[in-house]
């Protein structure tokens, strides 16, 4: 089939950068000359020959997403050629860190990130099972990471004048300089009647940047397992 006889505006042209680019709203292409981490399932496509494998995530980081239901399960992409990654067909945004620079995300928005980055998973401040067991990815060191929301992010600065607070699950992320914590803003009796689906906040206090997503995520069933259902999940 001609291309003339489809939208060139879809058209993919030749990449003319290594790394990471945005193909459309939806989808981003990568370059490859060497290693890129990402998580499983989000390649939906590629060409040249690059080696693809499950990347461990260390005993440590294991139990704590066990623990929590985060982190991501991740894929190492080695090689020469071109990739390109998606998630569920939501928006991609694509940032870059240099040296000194921290970020907290959600582990569901990490698309893929340079091999170059590390991350740890650390839990926020009162974040106990009561406000969600909020685990984050904190990512630091140099090079470009791919994030994924539903809709068109927001970025909103925080200052020490003007704390913040968002939805837990429309919450994306946001710089480590700042204060986070969980805040429970009904009370006790108002649970037990089955809530106003706003009980729990990220608080967010000092001078920075936060990322939030407008829309709160697909409703997922809720699940009765714990730790154990969680491992399960993790060894497929």
């Amino acid at each position: 089939m001609r291309s003339e006889a489809l939208d060139l505006d879809h058209t993919v042209h030749v990449s003319v950068s290594k790394g990471m680019t945005i193909e459309n709203q939806h989808c981003l292409r990568y370059a490859l000359d060497g290693r890129l981490v990402a998580r499983q399932g989000a390649m939906v496509a590629f060409r040249g020959d690059p080696e693809i494998r499950t990347l461990g995530q260390g005993i440590k980081k294991l139990i704590k997403r066990a623990a929590s239901r985060e982190g991501v399960a991740l894929m190492e992409i080695e090689g020469r050629g071109e990739v390109w990654l998606a998630d569920l067909a939501k928006n991609v945004v694509t940032l870059t860190l240099q040296p000194g620079d921290r970020l907290s995300v959600t582990g569901k928005s990490v698309l893929c990130f340079d091999a170059s980055l590390r991350y740890e998973i650390r839990t926020v401040k009162g974040a106990g099972m009561s406000g969600g067991g909020l685990f984050n990815c904190e990512f630091e060191g140099e090079g470009s990471l791919a994030l994924t929301s539903h809709g068109e992010l927001l970025v909103i600065p925080v200052t020490a004048d003007a704390p913040l607070r968002a939805d837990t699950d429309a919450t994306i992320g946001w710089s480590t300089d700042l204060d986070a914590s969980i805040h429970r803003s009904e009370g006790v009796k108002s649970l037990l009647k089955g809530g106003s689906g706003e009980a729990f906040q990220v608080e967010l206090r000092g001078d920075g940047l936060a990322v939030v997503q407008p829309s709160e995520g697909p409703i997922a069933p809720k699940a009765g397992g714990g730790i154990g259902d969680a491992v399960g999940e993790l060894l497929g």
